[in-house]
């Protein structure tokens, strides 16, 4: 990104001169194209049906509102083709040169094109269908928003053509929205106007049905009750007689025994029709005066006496009589009641002829309530299909039922054009040139080939002054092992399987900031770093070279490892991290020692699936440089999982270019973490000044080659050796020796 200002800055005349011409050639075309003018007409969709051209069922529905489907479907009536074929006739453009190709005639090459079989002859086809399809590309008819209104836009090079056609298009959509419930409701009519004489004849049919079965049956019935048969009503009227029958006949039977009782006590006198017979009447009152006559000679006359006997004997007479009377009263209740039973046998006889008569007829009168229910069916769809056909025949009528759409607006003709937009365009043209020639600047400078750099014996590179100062080159690092899948945990597996997702997103994110040492910030391009170093330290810049730089995206991960005769406050891994941070992203790992003197989340807590990378890398206050502690789970955790170790670093390798791993050799397990962390380093050196011939620094250098690490070097401070072996001696005296 820092140089890409810089070539876009070296080859301005390739932006600037495209841009220009396709400005100017903007410029040109907006002032030398015809201009076209579009009118608009808007449509609201709207039932217009009157409340009182609907039936009460209808009144009482609510109207259904035209939903998104409905005003889609409205729109591709609009821009249907046989509207726009009456458009087209309304509008006279058969023969207009901007809609009709033949209005000037056949040209010679369509002519050839014709002969050749390629082109279709005009001739083949309608004048209306010439013109049909650039009336279409003209005509634009889509809804306004989410609202029930369709805007009709018509373009043409006339202004006044265009308004007079979006105009025409609206008048034509609302004159088929009418026709088109005019239609409906004729073709309604029509049917039902065809079905109704044929329904006549099905009803008279199935009436005339009913009655002639009805009269087979004997199923007639008369007077009010019609609906039911005459034998029902015979049963009816016989049962009422007999049951008055039966009352009558136990009233006279009940009459006659009391009567008897009555008579058996000798109160025959006390019978209301005895005592109410004027002969019974006087001989009751003679009775009574024999009595009194009797009782007075009684007083002075024996029993035996004749006028006794006499008197008695005439008083036997009279209660005689009034006895005789009462007998004829029971005997003429008795006949009465044997008539009455003599009626109630026949009438009997009677309801039971006429019982089996109506259970006949109940048979017959199923089919004959079947006949009933079809002919009422038929009867009542023709009422039906009459009331339909009167409501169909109102509306059968040119304005009868008004079109659902009205034009709210109407076209005007317009003043300004609608294409083109001349600032817009040239505008858009020229930035859109801008961009793409900035883009093919940076493309061509992305796709050529660079000069491979040389190197010197030492890894240096070596220029000849033809490259740009900020100019490094990256020579192919040593290849990394990456663990096998088939051996690798389970737990490590998916603890990591996140590790290169986040390896590319923190490459992607990582910030380019200014190194800043001793409180002098750095400006200008990144070079070489130039910081001064204390005298007699590591030749740091020749380190680097002998280490290299891996490829791009594939950084280099070396493990430094610090003995205890060279442990200074800083140490060698704290020196190349400072001097590589202002040139490549850089981490520093410490392995078993504490980086930066500070305690907190770490590698061992990362491998061993307590942290995520995020919570363990940490950025350096004031520098580039960012580090990973050790950590705060026991070290052992890199021991018992190398391939999860292998996994983390192979991740930070490729988020960073380079990795120093920092390894303290002086603890006891000094000599296990160098062959768990050898496997995953580029390169293994030991900083040590001792003698080659040390035993502590060969069993080192033994067990960082049998790693199988591609390089191991020996970083040697050399004033401090050379003090060593010659007191009082400066490097300056001593001739460059090679390290191991």
């Amino acid at each position: 990104m820092s140089q890409m200002f810089s070539v876009l800055g070296r080859s301005w005349a390739w932006i600037a001169v495209p841009t220009l011409v396709v400005a100017l050639g903007s410029g040109i075309f907006v002032q030398t194209v015809t201009p076209r003018y579009t009118g608009e007409a808007k449509v609201l969709l709207e039932s217009r049906d009157p409340a009182f051209a609907r039936t009460a069922a209808e009144r009482g529905e609510q109207v259904q509102p035209i939903d998104e489907q409905a005003v889609a479907s409205q729109v591709q009536v609009a821009m249907s083709r046989d509207l726009a074929r009456q458009a087209i006739r309304g509008l006279k453009l058969v023969g207009n040169p901007e809609f009709d190709p033949q209005a000037a005639g056949i040209s010679p090459i369509q002519r050839v094109l014709m002969v050749l079989g390629i082109a279709p002859s005009p001739m083949e086809r309608s004048p209306e269908d010439r013109v049909l399809d650039n009336f279409l590309e003209r005509l634009l008819v889509y809804p306004v928003g989410k609202s029930r209104i369709l805007a009709i836009e018509f373009k043409s090079r006339d202004p006044e053509l265009a308004a007079r056609g979006a105009n025409t298009v609206a008048d034509l959509y609302l004159a088929s929205l009418a026709a088109a419930s005019v239609d409906t409701a004729r073709y309604a009519s029509t049917w039902l106007g065809n079905n109704i004489e044929t329904l006549r004849a099905r009803v008279a049919e199935a009436e005339a049905k009913v009655e002639s079965f009805r009269a087979r049956n004997g199923l007639i019935g008369t007077g009010s009750s019609a609906s039911q048969p005459l034998s029902s009503q015979q049963l009816s009227e016989l049962s009422s007689q007999l049951t008055q029958a039966r009352t009558i006949k136990a009233d006279l039977t009940a009459r006659a025994k009391l009567l008897k009782d009555m008579i058996k006590d000798g109160r025959a006198f006390e019978i209301p029709d005895v005592a109410n017979n004027e002969l019974i009447r006087r001989t009751v009152e003679s009775r009574i005066t024999l009595r009194a006559q009797l009782a007075l000679e009684s007083r002075t006359l024996l029993p035996a006496h004749p006028r006794i006997k006499e008197l008695t004997a005439q008083l036997q007479d009279l209660e005689g009589q009034i006895k005789a009377a009462a007998d004829r009263v029971v005997r003429t209740l008795e006949n009465d009641a044997k008539i009455a039973g003599a009626r109630v046998e026949s009438l009997q006889a009677a309801v039971d002829g006429q019982q089996d008569v109506v259970a006949k007829g109940n048979t017959s009168e199923v089919q004959l309530r079947a006949l009933e229910r079809e002919a009422k069916s038929q009867r009542e769809q023709l009422e039906s299909y009459l009331s339909r056909y009167r409501e169909a025949a109102a509306r059968d009528a040119e304005s009868a039922t008004p079109a659902d759409a009205r034009v709210v607006s109407r076209a005007v003709e317009p003043e300004l054009p609608s294409f083109p937009k001349k600032v817009p365009i040239v505008a858009f043209a020229t930035l859109l040139a801008f961009l793409l020639s900035s883009a093919a600047v940076i493309g061509r400078h992305l796709l050529k080939n660079p000069p491979a750099p040389r190197f010197d014996r030492y890894g240096a590179e070596e220029t000849d002054g033809s490259l740009p100062p900020d100019h490094f080159p990256e020579p192919p690092g040593p290849r990394r092992r990456a663990p096998e899948a088939a051996s690798m945990p389970a737990s490590a597996a998916e603890r990591f399987a996140p590790a290169l997702a986040f390896a590319n997103s923190l490459r992607a994110t990582a910030t380019v900031q200014q190194p800043f040492f001793g409180g002098a910030q750095a400006t200008g391009p990144i070079g070489p770093y130039s910081a001064p170093r204390p005298a007699g330290s590591i030749d740091l810049d020749r380190l680097i070279a002998r280490l290299g730089v891996g490829k791009a995206g594939e950084g280099a991960c070396i493990l430094v490892v610090e003995t205890a005769s060279d442990r200074e406050p800083s140490g060698l891994a704290a020196d190349l991290a400072r001097t590589l941070s202002p040139r490549a992203r850089t981490l520093l790992v410490d392995i078993n020692g504490t980086a930066g003197g500070l305690v907190g989340a770490g590698l061992s807590d990362l491998v061993a699936g307590e942290a995520a990378f995020p919570d363990v890398i940490q950025p350096v206050r004031g520098s580039r440089l960012h580090r990973v502690q050790r950590g705060l789970t026991e070290r052992e955790v890199l021991l018992e999982e190398p391939q999860a170790l292998a996994i983390a670093l192979n991740a930070m390798a490729q988020s960073y270019d380079w990795v120093l791993c920092r390894l303290d050799a002086s603890g006891s397990e000094a000599n296990d973490f160098l062959s768990a962390c050898g496997p995953c380093a580029d390169a293994i050196v030991i900083a040590s000044n001792e003698a080659a011939d040390d035993p502590k620094l060969v069993t080192l250098y033994q067990l960082a080659c049998e790693t199988g690490a591609p390089q191991v070097l020996v970083a040697q401070d050399r004033e401090a050796a050379l003090r060593r072996e010659m007191p009082g001696a400066t490097l300056q005296e001593t001739p460059l020796r090679l390290s191991a």
